[in-house]
C-alpha cells in the first residue's frame, strides 16, 4: 500500500484565515482520513511567493493559453505576448499570497494529492461544486477577477501533482517540521 501513500501541500490563504475557515478546512481533511504531518502560520514574503509561483516556461505557456481561451470566449483577442500575460497573472498571484498570514499544512494519505484537489474544488470558484471548500465558501470568479485586474480569491491552495507537492512541501517546511505518526484508523481503512 505504500505506493499509494502521498504527501500534499495545502495552504489556507489569508482570506480563508481572516474568515475563520481554518478549523473547518482541517476538519474536512481529517474526515477524509488524511493525516496532518505539519502546520504553521506564516506571512509569506516576496522571496517565498516568488519560489511558490515560479515563472517557468511551462507555466508561462499554460497560463497564457488558458488566459487567451478565457478572453476569446468573450470575443476578445489579447495582443500581449505569452510572457507579458503570464507575468501579469504571476505578479497578481504573488501579491495575493503576501497580503496576510497563511496557514501552511502538509497532509499525508492514500492518493492525498488527488483527494486534496477534490476536497478543495476547482480554481474558478463559480464552477466549484457544492461540498467542496471553494464551492461552499467562495463566490469569486475569473470574470470578477479580470474586471478588477487581480487573481481569483479562492481561499485555499492545493498541490496539483507529485512534483509540485514535493517542491511545495520542501519550500514551506524544513524536514524537522514534518512529523510522522501512526494514524490508527488507517488500520481499519486500508
Amino acid at each position: 500500500m505504500e505506493e499509494f501513500l502521498e504527501k500534499t501541500f495545502i495552504a489556507v490563504k489569508h482570506d480563508g484565515v481572516q474568515r475563520g475557515l481554518v478549523g473547518e478546512i482541517i476538519k474536512r481533511f481529517e474526515q477524509r482520513g488524511l493525516r496532518l504531518c505539519a502546520i504553521k502560520m506564516i506571512l509569506p514574503d516576496e522571496e517565498l511567493a516568488k519560489k511558490h509561483y515560479p515563472l517557468t516556461e511551462e507555466w508561462i505557456k499554460n497560463n497564457a493559453s488558458n488566459t487567451r481561451k478565457a478572453w476569446a470566449k468573450k470575443g476578445i483577442t489579447l495582443e500581449k505576448t505569452d510572457e507579458e500575460l503570464a507575468s501579469q497573472v504571476n505578479s497578481w498571484l504573488k501579491g495575493y499570497l503576501m497580503e496576510g498570514p497563511v496557514v501552511a499544512m502538509v497532509w499525508e494519505g492514500m492518493h492525498a494529492i488527488e483527494v486534496g484537489r477534490k476536497l478543495v474544488g476547482t480554481a474558478n470558484t463559480k464552477e466549484a461544486p457544492p461540498g467542496t471548500i471553494r464551492g461552499d465558501f467562495t463566490v469569486d470568479s475569473y470574470e470578477i477577477a479580470d474586471k478588477k485586474q487581480r487573481p481569483v480569491r479562492n481561499i485555499i491552495h492545493a498541490s496539483g501533482n507529485i512534483e509540485e507537492s514535493n517542491n511545495e512541501v520542501h519550500l514551506w517546511f524544513r524536514p524537522e517540521e514534518i512529523h510522522e505518526w501512526t494514524k490508527k484508523e488507517w488500520e481499519i481503512m486500508h
